[in-house]
């Protein structure tokens, strides 16, 4: 379908885009913030209790703050090393994708899904804003495939693996990881009706796997919550960490409890979906909506040539999660795995059927995208943040006429497909990567205040701020948490730097302090653009400022 050469050219490309990304500023909030309660581990030597600032953290489970620790005690505290576990996650989910599609139809199908998958704009984008959602799928997909493998095959170490990636995913997000992998393999079980591979002595070895897996989790929970019922945690005493891991976390998900409710639209993934599976929607898409009317033609009735592991697994996790009152669009990375092998067994579909009025539509609908992302990258590089140096100019030239010549090539229309979309992609991370987020955190006032305080060589440990209010950029890049204070405490102090906003500034003028230093920085909340900060006649409009003052 794709030869090896092309193939493996675009996944170095691929990777490539994905290094440039590696050495991008942290994102407030979630990435910083992560990166700086896993190195509040390292520092304190603390792997058991986890911490968001001052406050104990229940929310999540602790493997994605274990595996960033260990990448900076191996690396060093570097916004790169907290990166690189979500990175090799992501690298073994496309593996698993490949493996998944090799298994359910061929190796064709299998090379194409993992390509689709370390293309769909949400899965690199979370290898740059890292949250714990990067190890999640990774781990998911994994264990989805080698459990697959063991019903299909029957084989004992296929079912070992899926029990043990089972347990990092649960160990990473917690009772989610289980219903994303449960309910695929559960529609692969009926469709296929092998329920006979659930009873045998198979399952008890892997639920040891599985118990062991999440035993050093759950032992942490228990260490800092379980033997102390006396802490309050969001307003409740007697938390039992290993109950809310197996039962609270999910239901105070789907009910806004605790973390709080910021959407009750029930579409809010139909529209999300439009935009993270790009440059694959309109594929992805039509490939499911091909599948649902193949199988109601069938009336679901089992056929060899066709699974129901993907359209089914998708449709179950995209309903449930749909009612989250708690939404963030990084919440359907879970499924992009499943997406992307249903995608790549539909393009290859067209391929081997030859329907070239069907594939003809398809690649129109392609070069329009990659029109668009033409457009995006040219408003991005010469409007919204326009090029400081001319090496930007060459290498967007050369990108362009690259995909260019693949445009004007003449060859067979499936190859074209996959070859402009995968460069889609390409073209738009690479500018989002090199060029608009560097320009972009720039407006970040946390990891601009670091640059100048490590310029200015400013002692950290002297660094207070007044208000209670995270400042998780200026914590990880200064590799120490900003001291909370207040001005009836640093009243009678000399010698301190105080980091305030605006309000907070007019407060030490009011109460009589002087200073002699004072630097200042734009703040800009950078995960929540707006057409008026893009636009630089009018950006200076919604900014804020943020000052770092010397009090002598």
């Amino acid at each position: 379908m794709i030869s090896d050469k092309r193939y493996w050219f675009l996944l170095f490309l691929i990777v490539l885009v994905f290094v440039a990304g590696m050495f991008v500023t942290l994102f407030e909030n979630d990435s910083a913030q992560f990166a700086v309660m896993a190195m509040r581990m390292l520092q304190e030597n603390d792997f058991v209790n986890l911490f968001k600032g001052p406050e104990e953290y229940l929310d999540k489970p602790h493997m994605h703050y274990w595996l960033a620790a260990l990448s900076f005690k191996i690396f060093g505290l570097y916004d790169w090393a907290y990166r690189i576990p979500a990175i090799l996650a992501t690298l073994l989910g496309a593996y698993s994708c490949f493996g998944l599609g090799k298994l359910l139809y061929h190796r064709d199908i299998g090379r194409l899904s993992a390509l689709i998958f370390l293309t769909a704009q949400t899965i690199v984008l979370g290898n740059i804003d890292v949250r714990t959602d990067a190890v999640l799928t990774g781990f998911t997909i994994f264990a989805i495939w080698q459990l697959a493998a063991y019903i299909n095959k029957k084989s004992l170490g296929h079912l070992l693996l899926g029990a043990l990636g089972a347990g990092i995913a649960f160990s990473t997000k917690g009772q989610i990881a289980l219903l994303v992998i449960g309910l695929p393999i559960a529609c692969h079980l009926a469709y296929t009706r092998r329920w006979k591979s659930l009873f045998s002595w198979k399952i008890l070895l892997a639920l040891m796997i599985f118990g062991l897996a999440i035993a050093p989790m759950l032992y942490a929970y228990y260490l800092q919550f379980d033997l102390h019922p006396e802490k309050i945690i969001r307003g409740r005493g007697d938390r039992s960490g290993i109950f809310f891991i197996f039962w609270e976390q999910s239901f105070e998900r789907l009910s806004g409890q605790g973390v709080g409710k910021n959407s009750s639209d029930y579409f809010f993934f139909f529209h999300t979906f439009l935009w993270v599976f790009l440059p694959w929607t309109v594929i992805g898409l039509t490939a499911y909506w091909s599948r649902v009317k193949t199988f109601f033609r069938l009336r679901f009735s089992y056929n060899p040539k066709y699974e129901f592991l993907t359209l089914g697994g998708i449709t179950l996790i995209f309903i449930l999660i749909s009612f989250a009152q708690f939404k963030l669009p990084h919440y359907l990375n879970i499924i992009i795995p499943l997406f992307s092998v249903l995608t790549a067994s539909y393009l290859y579909s067209l391929y081997q059927y030859t329907k070239k009025r069907a594939i003809k539509v398809i690649l129109g609908v392609q070069y329009f995208i990659l029109s668009l992302v033409f457009i995006a990258s040219v408003l991005i590089c010469y409007f919204a943040f326009k090029f400081q140096s001319p090496v930007g100019h060459v290498l967007l030239g050369i990108l362009f006429l690259i995909i260019i010549y693949f445009c004007l090539k003449r060859e067979a229309y499936h190859l074209r497909i996959i070859t402009l979309s995968v460069y889609s992609s390409l073209l738009l991370n690479a500018v989002l990567n090199t060029h608009f987020y560097p320009s972009l955190l720039e407006y970040q006032a946390g990891s601009s205040m670091a640059k100048v305080v490590a310029r200015n060589n400013i002692p950290v440990d002297n660094i207070c701020k007044l208000s209670r209010q995270h400042t998780w950029a200026l914590d990880f890049y200064n590799k120490r948490p900003v001291m909370i204070s207040s001005i009836s405490q640093i009243k009678y102090k000399k010698d301190i730097w105080v980091y305030v906003s605006d309000s907070e500034l007019d407060q030490l003028r009011n109460f009589g302090f002087d200073w002699d230093k004072q630097y200042t920085v734009d703040q800009f909340r950078t995960t929540r653009l707006s057409l008026k900060f893009l636009d630089p006649t009018t950006r200076k409009k919604v900014l804020n400022k943020m000052h770092l003052v010397h009090i002598y």
